[in-house]
């Protein structure tokens, strides 16, 4: 593993946000290096940036995420909320009724074909760990706790995931420390009525001395195990009560913990089944304040979904990708494509090589109070073995080759402020042309002798005043099992594209990516359009909102705030009186 320790705590507070995380976690196990196989010699990526080591009742070194984790009752199906690995076990309340008891006992979950097979390897990688353990040990590795993608041998389509995930525990490979999950047990996750959908009930349960003394507990049991804390990544719902118990808890690490970069991203899922209109109503509210309040505290914050317009009760059609044929309506498909974009927007502070730290990233985007940045992706990164970057770039001299994960309507926007773009999952010798002497390149592109000034280049033609910061990596994404497989089938192993008129039958295991992390002007109309639509509503008609204590007068406030924000995007270039003409339509 990474001998370079610049440590994040990582926190998910909600349901799709543990979706997210889910695909996140179990895309970066894939990449670790547990057992005697060959292994990266010299790996580009820290894992002990996100991943934290320790050691089983055994004596034996395991990885689990640097993470705690927030759901509500009813949303670990068959996972236990200590996790299994070190055999702890929550203690049984002491009795002193004398009388006649009368036990009544919920069967088990019934774990999925995935699950069932996890099981069944782990249970085998505990039989002959005794017997491995000195070889491993001799060798400088770790024993093997994690179950390979060489013993999960059956193919994707048997495990009918699509099917089969109910909740984000249904698909998760990664080990969780018993520190990591925490229940609210006052709501139910399925429940039709009590619902966890308004900003103020998130507020409260913070302000619960027994949460609170556990949350804390929680976090301060790993950032007191850190030798260098860059900062922390929070993941949260947006659209519901986890909204405002995120800014609770923003609110805590910045005056606890100011002087670290606070990376915060709001999830919303691309599509509900149980909407309607009030429930529409309740979403944006919580969207104000959740914007509001999280780009206040946080160093950045990262508006995040599929769902074009998830700032707004208008529906459009969710973002495309054009090698990519997923099912908006499951969060298991929705949630992975925002997880691999997540996982390589990150990496710039995660590099072995890398001087940046989070807050340095943010501090360098979130300039003149822009704190809400735009994140975009191209997924993948689509070329031929026979291809070079510049080749894939130079086709795009007229657009950008990355679709918005922020939800942005139908506005349009090439330009921005300062912006991240990371490059992923691309050799060397693919990076740059490779001109011979004396040949003219096609474009400026293919004259670059590095790839860093092959994306300079590219970016200085589209962004000409732009601050870009600009990172390759070598290393992949791994799309392995229970990653979706809804790629096309004009893709070998690797993501490579193949040539025209053939077809791969064998499963993707990973995928060149690009991302692009964006301060931009394009937030002053979306904020500013969704300022206007809920200055519309007559907000006393929403009651069961205003009564989960927020008063009416604090929310007309937060609106104030949110045109504000909105008018530090305005760039001096837009037209004069634009938003006056918008306010009178």
């Amino acid at each position: 593993m990474g001998s370079a320790r610049r440590e994040v705590v990582s926190l998910q507070l909600g349901h799709y946000s543990n979706f997210v995380g889910t695909h996140w976690w179990n895309g970066q196990e894939a990449a670790l290096c547990y057992d005697a196989e060959p292994c990266e010699p010299n790996p580009e990526i820290t894992t002990t940036t996100l991943f934290r080591e320790g050691l089983t009742l055994q004596g034996q070194p395991t990885y689990t995420p640097r993470l705690i984790l927030i759901d509500l009752k009813g949303s670990l199906s068959s996972l236990k909320q200590e996790g299994d690995l070190y055999g702890v076990t929550r203690p049984e309340p002491a009795l002193t009724w004398k009388g006649n008891l009368m036990v009544h006992k919920e069967d088990p979950e019934v774990k999925n074909l995935f699950l069932q097979q996890l099981d069944s390897l782990s249970g085998m990688v505990d039989s002959n760990r005794n017997h491995n353990s000195m070889t491993f040990q001799a060798e400088g590795r770790a024993a093997p706790l994690s179950v390979t993608e060489r013993s999960l041998n059956l193919p994707q389509s048997a495990y009918r995931l699509e099917s089969n995930v109910r909740v984000w525990s249904d698909f998760l490979r990664v080990h969780l420390h018993p520190k990591t999950i925490s229940v609210i047990q006052q709501y139910n996750h399925s429940s039709a009525s009590d619902r966890f959908e308004a900003f103020g009930f998130g507020e409260k349960l913070m302000c619960d001395p027994s949460f609170l003394d556990d949350f804390e507990d929680r976090l301060h049991f790993y950032i007191e195990e850190c030798d260098y804390l860059q900062g922390f990544h929070v993941l949260c719902d947006l659209q519901d009560g986890f909204a405002g118990l995120s800014a609770k808890v923003v609110e805590l690490l910045n005056d606890e913990y100011g002087s670290r970069g606070i990376f915060t991203c709001g999830f919303t899922p691309t599509s509900y089944t149980d909407t309607n209109p009030m429930r529409e109503v309740h979403r944006l509210l919580n969207s104000v304040m959740g914007i509001v309040y999280l780009a206040s505290r946080s160093s950045a914050f990262c508006p995040m979904s599929l769902n074009r317009n998830a700032l707004s009760r208008k529906h459009l059609s969710p973002v495309t990708f054009p090698h990519v044929l997923y099912d908006a309506s499951l969060n298991y498909h929705s949630s992975s494509l925002l997880a691999t974009a997540l996982e390589t927007l990150t990496v710039p502070y995660r590099l072995h090589s890398s001087t940046i730290s989070l807050s340095q990233l943010t501090d360098a985007l979130n300039q003149s109070g822009r704190k809400v940045v735009a994140a975009s992706a191209c997924i993948p990164f689509a070329m031929r073995d026979t291809d070079t970057v510049p080749d894939v770039l130079s086709a795009h001299h007229t657009e950008l080759p990355w679709s918005s994960l922020s939800p942005s309507g139908d506005f349009k926007e090439n330009r921005c402020f300062a912006q991240s773009v990371v490059l992923r999952g691309i050799s060397n010798q693919q990076q740059i042309s490779n001109l011979a002497p004396g040949l003219k390149g096609a474009s400026i592109l293919h004259t670059c002798p590095t790839g860093e000034e092959v994306l300079h280049a590219f970016l200085h033609s589209h962004f000409p005043t732009t601050l870009s910061a600009v990172h390759l990596v070598q290393s992949p994404c791994k799309v392995t099992t229970p990653y979706p497989q809804f790629f096309t089938h004009s893709f070998n192993k690797q993501g490579q594209l193949l040539r025209s008129g053939l077809s791969s039958a064998s499963a993707v295991e990973s995928i060149p990516v690009m991302t692009a992390l964006q301060s931009s002007p394009i937030w002053h109309r979306v904020l500013h359009n969704l300022y206007q639509e809920v200055s519309r509503l007559n907000l006393r008609k929403f009651s069961s909102f205003l009564s989960a204590s927020t008063e009416l007068d604090d929310f007309k406030e937060v609106l104030e705030e949110l045109k504000t924000l909105a008018q530090c995007y305005k760039m001096d270039s837009d037209m004069d009186g634009s938003d006056e003409d918008s306010e009178s339509e």
